[in-house]
């Protein structure tokens, strides 16, 4: 009954000759509990007899308590506490040879087990329980969560981190891990064609967004390895020139779920959008890597820096830094409705921004203010909370 299901189920698909037997057995647990307690209480009452009647006479009445008392401690030690602790450490150790023997026994002693079923399974139906519609328990989400966050011992942080954003899947959406508005690094046509030649050579991106008068007004991506090599090939590279290259642009409402727009971009065969609010003005930047960095977690991302642990078990913490993320790391529950980034959700709680050297206790965390400037918040510090 202590045996891992899943791990049952992984050993029956392995091919586990003693799995596939004890995993018949728990299919119908009414019935092996049958055959195994009638046995058992067959055992104990005969032996609690045979005690009785080997103590009266090798001691008169005076044996029915001594009996009684030895058997008692024989059958607590030998047959109930060591054997059943064993089972709750090592259930495979007992289970797997015992469902050899349970086997044939309850193919032998049906008549009787079937019986005391008919009994016992009509009493439960009273009470709304019926033996035949047991299956195998299900886990929800929150549950799944605990089990991979306790891994810590036989998984990588990273790989277990990569699960839990996929557990998360469903609930996170295009706003979660989105380059925020005041971050994208975007062409203007308004500037002049110096200016804007020489932000296409130093940028590190392969796509940039072109606006005109403000970022609001997005006209097209464009793809720096296609404009690069015209800016080559030709003298006298006008804004014209730039213009032709530019793709049309994207636009990803902010509530997007993460898999859902995972399947627009591969509908669209684009890698990169812009996040809009209900207004339509600009939020954010998402391309396919952020998406990829939203479900598989740091392993993928460049910003492992934004997050910082210390050995006290403190975290230093730029204020850009996601929620999501942090609560992935640190495997705190942060609340994620709200705010996205730690900025965010701390000028929620203090309705202004605070000064630097702040504290303040922050969903029953304490932390520090480090920096901020006339704007936003840059860099928090999550003080431990251990003893």
């Amino acid at each position: 009954m202590t045996l891992n299901r899943y791990r049952l189920q992984h050993l029956v698909k392995q091919g586990h000759r003693g799995a596939k037997k004890a995993n018949r057995l728990l299919k119908r647990p009414d019935r092996l509990l049958g055959l195994i307690l009638l046995g058992n209480n067959f055992v104990n009452i005969l032996a609690s007899s045979l005690a009785t009647i080997i103590g009266m006479r090798l001691m008169g009445d005076e044996g029915i308590a001594v009996a009684a008392s030895v058997l008692t401690l024989v059958v607590l030690i030998f047959s109930e506490v060591a054997p059943k602790t064993l089972a709750a450490i090592k259930p495979e150790v007992l289970a797997f040879p015992a469902a050899w023997l349970y086997t044939p026994l309850l193919k032998l002693f049906y008549p009787i087990v079937w019986f005391v079923n008919l009994i016992a399974n009509g009493l439960l139906r009273i009470f709304g329980v019926k033996a035949s519609e047991h299956s195998t328990p299900t886990l929800n989400k929150d549950e799944l969560k605990s089990i991979v966050s306790e891994t810590n011992s036989i998984m990588p942080e990273k790989y277990k981190n990569m699960l839990l954003g996929i557990i998360d899947l469903e609930s996170a959406t295009v706003e979660d891990v989105m380059t925020p508005r005041n971050e994208i690094n975007a062409i203007n046509l308004d500037d002049s064609i110096e200016d804007i030649v020489k932000q296409i050579k130093t940028s590190r991106y392969t796509r940039i967004p072109v606006y005109k008068e403000n970022i609001d007004r997005v006209i097209g991506f464009l793809h720096l390895r296609n404009i690069l090599m015209q800016m080559l090939a030709k003298d006298g590279f006008t804004k014209q020139d730039l213009t032709k290259q530019l793709i049309s642009p994207i636009f990803i409402s902010e509530t997007t779920p993460l898999h859902k727009q995972m399947q627009n971009f591969k509908f669209d065969q684009a890698r990169i959008g812009l996040v809009v609010d209900e207004y339509g003005d600009v939020q954010g930047l998402i391309t396919l890597d952020d998406l990829m960095q939203g479900i598989v977690g740091e392993i993928m991302t460049e910003k492992a820096g934004d997050i910082k642990k210390y050995a006290d078990g403190s975290y230093l913490v730029d204020g850009s830094a996601t929620v999501r993320e942090f609560n992935h790391i640190a495997q705190w529950d942060l609340p994620v409705e709200g705010p996205k980034t730690i900025n965010g959700l701390i000028v929620e709680f203090m309705e202004t921004i605070p000064q630097s050297g702040t504290s303040i206790m922050l969903d029953n965390h304490p932390i520090e203010i480090i920096s901020c400037n006339k704007h936003a918040i840059t860099q928090v510090k999550f003080l431990s909370t251990s003893k």
